[in-house]
C-alpha cells in the first residue's frame, strides 16, 4: 500500500487535540491542498472562513450542539458553498445573470466538500488530526450574524484540526460498512433485510430492533437533526426565489 492509501485508510475523526499549535507553513499546504481539488468548471464555488478569534469558537461549541472540543481546536475552517461571488461578479458587469437556484446550491457544494476533504487528507499526512462538524448547518441566524453571510451562501461543513492527543492516536477507528453493501454495479439495487441487518448490525448488537430504535431516536428523530432541517429548509428558500 502506499503512502496516500495509507493516509486515506489511517484517517480517523479526532476530537481531543493537545495545546500545540499548527505551524504557519503547515496551514497554508492544508489550504493549498483544500483550494487544489478539483472544481465545477474551475469556478471554486466556495469559500473558506478561518476563524481564529477565540470568541467565535467559543460560540461555535455552543451553537454546535454544544460541543466545548470545538473551542479547543487549533485550527476551525468553515467551508461555505458560495454562488454568491459568481453571482455578484455577473451583475458587477450587467451579464444579467439567473439569480442562484438549488441546483447551484448542490453543484456548489460538490465544489466545497471536496475542497474540504482535500484538506482532511493534507492534515492526516502531517500528522495532524481532524473532524468535520456537520452541525454548522443548523442555527442559521446565529451563524448568518457570526460571520455575516449573504443569501448565496451555504455553510456547508466546518473542520476542526490540531495536533492529536495520545489517546486519541492510539484509538480504535469504528470499522466502516463493507463495500461490498456499498458498491452497486450498473444501477441502484434496493437492500434486502438481510442486507440491512449486515450492514446496521456491523457492530454486533444482540438486539437489532431495540438498537435501530435507540439509534433513528438519537440521530434521526433528534433534535438536532430537526434543528438541521429547519435551518437548511430557510438555505434553501433563498435558492427557490427568482
Amino acid at each position: 500500500m502506499n503512502e496516500i492509501m495509507k493516509t486515506i485508510m489511517s484517517r480517523k475523526s479526532v476530537r481531543e487535540y493537545t495545546d500545540e499549535s499548527i505551524s504557519k507553513s503547515d496551514k497554508e499546504m492544508i489550504l493549498n491542498a483544500a483550494i487544489s481539488g478539483p472544481t465545477a468548471g474551475n469556478q471554486q464555488l466556495y469559500t473558506i472562513i478561518d476563524v481564529t478569534d477565540q470568541n467565535i469558537k467559543n460560540q461555535l461549541a455552543i451553537s454546535c450542539d454544544d460541543q466545548p472540543f470545538i473551542a479547543k481546536a487549533p485550527l476551525v475552517l468553515v467551508f461555505c458553498a458560495d454562488c454568491q461571488k459568481w453571482y455578484d461578479g455577473f451583475l458587477g458587469e450587467n451579464c444579467n445573470p439567473t439569480p442562484p437556484e438549488k441546483a447551484d446550491l448542490i453543484l456548489a457544494i460538490n465544489d466545497t466538500i471536496i475542497a474540504s476533504q482535500n484538506a482532511v487528507i493534507a492534515a492526516e499526512s502531517l500528522g495532524l488530526g481532524s473532524c468535520y462538524i456537520g452541525d454548522i448547518m443548523e442555527q442559521r441566524e446565529k451563524h448568518i450574524e457570526l460571520f455575516c453571510l449573504p443569501p448565496y451562501v451555504f455553510p456547508a461543513t466546518m473542520l476542526l484540526i490540531g495536533h492529536p492527543t495520545e489517546k486519541q492516536k492510539n484509538r480504535v477507528s469504528q470499522d466502516k460498512v463493507s463495500k461490498d453493501f456499498i458498491v452497486r454495479e450498473n444501477k441502484y439495487k434496493p437492500y434486502t433485510k438481510e442486507e440491512q441487518f449486515s450492514m446496521f448490525a456491523k457492530t454486533g448488537k444482540e438486539d437489532y430492533n431495540r438498537y435501530m430504535k435507540a439509534f433513528c431516536k438519537r440521530k434521526h428523530n433528534s433534535d438536532f437533526a430537526e434543528e438541521m432541517r429547519r435551518s437548511v429548509d430557510l438555505y434553501l428558500n433563498e435558492f427557490s426565489k427568482k
